[in-house]
């Protein structure tokens, strides 16, 4: 299980759902955004042994979403 993985994505619904941080500092925001999104691509592509293909198409295809939720119900979170 790529915990840090996991760690990262959530990280980022943590950053998207931070509305104040947003409305207070757009620009902030979108810089931690952009940020933890490439952590997430970086993470990926340093990683290619251990995710599955539905996997590998979720983050080459930003899907983070789909990838948090593709790796929580392979762990039954």
């Amino acid at each position: 299980m790529p915990a840090e993985l996991i760690q990262l994505l959530r990280r980022r619904e943590s950053i998207i759902a931070d509305h104040a941080w947003r409305d207070r500092d757009a620009a902030g925001h979108l810089a931690a955004l952009q940020a933890v999104s490439e952590e997430i691509t970086a993470w990926g592509e340093a990683h290619p042994q251990v995710i599955d293909a539905r996997l590998r198409h979720y983050l080459s295809n930003a899907s983070f979403a789909k990838a948090l939720a593709h790796l929580q119900a392979e762990s039954g979170d």
